[in-house]
């Protein structure tokens, strides 16, 4: 039996203990009264406040209510329309992601870049012959390959998208919707309440810098970036509590 390619990643400092927590932190948001019945509403609102903190991460506009018609923003547009397309579940994107991954990656392409790419560009990733090999790779860890447990998975991926950027545009909205995509296929956070999105967000230089951690491949870079997911995944579950409390008081 060949040997789980991220077990390492375990034992970088700090790892295990942040993806506990976010773990128990994203349970707890699920269990709260609000969420037992109502939840897709606060899934609703997950998705709005997603997509709208990916959208500025890649530049979309930091204030929606300054314009006429946020949709019609091609950053912010792409972006809600794979919030949309995982919310409360991910629907039918969630067998498709378990069964061929690189299909619903295609998929998240043609969502989050339908405005600012041609047609022909579509859910296809870059003619580099670095780009195939690493997806199929990718494909085989979220599909089975890795006992790590999900936040981690998430963390990889998101970080390897970013580093691959496979398709050359809207790279960064996809990789975070995959990331929301794993946690939600593999039970984690399975009506995709949280919203780590805010955190990366909220401290964009932070997030950039431990992306390139990431890239570099060394052990503080790759454990740097996956506590950094998973804390904003903790307080993803944290802005998932806060939703469910307003929606509590309607």
């Amino acid at each position: 039996m060949s040997a789980d390619p991220l077990a390492p990643l375990m034992e970088l400092p700090g790892v295990a203990e942040a993806s506990d927590e976010a773990r128990d932190a994203l349970g707890r948001a699920h269990r709260h009264r609000a969420n037992l019945r109502g939840w897709p509403a606060s899934a609703a609102e997950a998705a709005w406040r997603a997509a709208r903190a990916s959208s500025v991460l890649d530049g979309g506009p930091a204030r929606l209510e300054d314009l006429p018609d946020p949709v019609g923003d091609p950053v912010f547009g792409g972006a809600l329309r794979v919030a949309q397309a995982l919310e409360g579940g991910g629907g039918a994107l969630v067998g498709v992601w378990q069964r061929a991954p690189l299909q619903a990656l295609a998929r998240l392409h043609m969502l989050a870049a339908a405005d600012q790419v041609g047609d022909d560009q579509l859910g296809r990733p870059r003619a580099d012959p670095q780009v195939g090999p690493r997806l199929e790779l990718l494909a085989e860890l979220v599909t089975g390959a890795t006992a790590a447990p999900a936040p981690v998975v998430a963390a990889v991926a998101h970080g390897e998208l970013l580093t691959l950027k496979p398709f050359g545009s809207a790279d960064g909205v996809v990789a975070r919707g995959v990331s929301r995509l794993v946690t939600i296929a593999s039970g984690l956070d399975p009506h995709g309440l949280g919203v780590p999105e805010v955190r990366w967000m909220r401290k964009p230089a932070e997030y950039r810098d431990a992306a390139l951690g990431f890239a570099d491949g060394t052990p503080k870079g790759l454990g740097g970036w996956l506590v950094l997911c998973c804390h904003a995944m903790r307080d993803g579950a944290q802005e998932a509590w806060s939703i469910a409390e307003a929606q509590s008081k309607k």
